[in-house]
């Protein structure tokens, strides 16, 4: 809290420190402008939308409207609105013990209007966190009325006030969340009886509770998300509230490998392991990324549904722990995954993609495994040309093979190091690779870039593939 008002607990002491509380809106906007002259950021830890989502954001604050953002899953709708909270002064003063947060300057319920008035300058207050002030609700059919707005406190009744008395209402989360940001996630999923008396709430400030109307004038920005073919008029929105939220904001997949690698990077979980060094050859992230890439543009994947960055994320975390498998296993003092590896994003991918049709002859693991070659050959058709490798290619043509596995310790592909000619070279290209591990590694995407040009013939034998002209 600013230690300027931190002593400050009752209305007078507030008025004589001079103090001017300020609507939601008012307040999101003051920050904010503090925000572009200092040059800070609005939003950390949100990659790929600087030039598209972040500036439509920063209108829509300035401009103190109602926001929803639309999107498929996975991109980070809700970690955009959460983010909205920072723009709140961190403390504000309130009624003391008011269920609504309510402006001591003004306050909307009856009984803090009451003690205003029984108490004048001596009325306490509290200082509210900005945290304190942000609710979110997901939307799903079973969400009432009574949630978001209020409902009769039978409690209340039975102690004597009036079933018509105001005092007698149980709030709800939006005037809970009064002087603050509501957010409700997948909009489209509320019953049009609640969807009806959002948008009266508002619009007209009223809260309607078993026919009885209650002007209740909450100071909320109200935010959204939802599924772009929900939020239409043949999906599940009414107009009406539609035309509440000022502006639509339409979120998208990042449209740069770099930055689907930069959120996986940011995003991936890392348990400690125990001492053993990780490095991840920047092709395999490359692969990883290129993977979801691939699958945002099958059109055997239903693209309505979207797929979540979250892909990326948990099959790069899949390729980790089985390279760590392999390291205990071998006793072998580094984490460094390669391509053999890459069965095990099978599991991790298949849940989040819904293929447009599904039968026999259609199956999640094929096309997985289509993905993963589409998008090994892109990535070593960035690293590598043919004409580098005409050596190794001579060198399989005169009869001879390897074999990789994703058990096989590090040291097993020495001796194809020194046996091929012309690998060493080409692993060179890749970088200065100098472990067994990562030699390893660029070993591999070499042999499956050659398989996957024709070059070189892969069989499998269990769980070793063996690799020959």
């Amino acid at each position: 809290m600013n230690q300027t008002f931190s002593h400050i607990h009752t209305l007078g002491e507030l008025k004589a420190a001079g103090y001017q509380t300020l609507s939601v809106r008012a307040e999101m906007r003051k920050n904010l402008l503090a925000r572009l002259r200092s040059g800070e950021k609005l939003m950390s830890g949100i990659v790929g939308y600087d030039e598209t989502v972040i500036p439509e954001i920063e209108n829509g604050v300035l401009a103190g409207h109602h926001m929803i953002f639309l999107g498929e899953r996975g991109q980070a709708k809700s970690r955009i609105i959460r983010a909205l909270v920072q723009l709140l002064d961190e403390h504000v003063p309130a009624v003391k013990g008011c269920e609504i947060n309510d402006d001591p300057y003004a306050p909307i319920c009856r009984q803090c209007r009451r003690l205003l008035a029984e108490k004048g300058d001596q009325l306490e207050i509290e200082w509210i966190e900005r945290d304190h002030r942000y609710a979110e609700k997901l939307a799903t059919p079973d969400v009432s009325v009574a949630d978001l707005i209020g409902e009769i406190d039978p409690i209340k009744v039975a102690e004597g006030r009036y079933l018509a008395d105001e005092e007698t209402i149980h709030y709800g989360l939006i005037p809970r969340t009064n002087r603050g940001i509501f957010a409700i996630n997948e909009l489209p999923d509320l019953t049009e009886k609640v969807q009806v008396g959002l948008f009266n709430l508002m619009e007209e400030k009223d809260v309607q509770i078993k026919g009885y109307k209650i002007r209740l004038p909450v100071d909320v920005v109200f935010v959204a998300s939802a599924n772009p073919e929900d939020y239409t008029s043949r999906g599940r929105i009414i107009t009406p509230l539609k035309d509440r939220f000022d502006i639509q904001i339409r979120t998208h997949y990042p449209k740069k490998l770099e930055d689907e690698i930069a959120i996986m990077e940011q995003e991936v979980v890392h348990p400690p392991r125990e001492g053993l060094e990780v490095r991840v050859p920047q092709f395999l992230k490359d692969i990883i990324a290129q993977v979801t890439f691939e699958a945002r543009g099958s059109n055997e994947i239903n693209q309505s549904s979207g797929v979540s960055v979250r892909v990326t994320i948990n099959n790069f975390e899949s390729v980790l722990s089985n390279a760590e498998k392999r390291a205990v296993i071998n006793g072998e003092n580094e984490i460094v995954p390669r391509l053999s590896d890459l069965h095990s994003v099978y599991a991790s991918t298949a849940g989040k993609i819904e293929l447009e049709y599904v039968g026999e002859d259609k199956k999640e693991e094929d096309l997985i495994e289509r993905l993963i070659n589409r998008a090994v050959l892109k990535v070593f058709d960035r690293y590598l040309k043919l004409d580098d490798l005409k050596r190794i290619i001579t060198y399989f043509e005169q009869g001879w093979g390897v074999e990789v596995s994703d058990r096989a310790p590090s040291s097993e592909y020495m001796e194809p190091l020194r046996e091929v000619t012309g690998l060493r070279e080409a692993i060179a290209l890749l970088g200065p690779f100098e472990t067994p591990g990562l030699m390893a590694a660029a070993s591999e995407f070499i042999f499956e870039g050659l398989h996957l040009h024709q070059k070189l013939n892969k069989d499998r034998q269990g769980g070793r593939f063996a690799y020959h002209a």
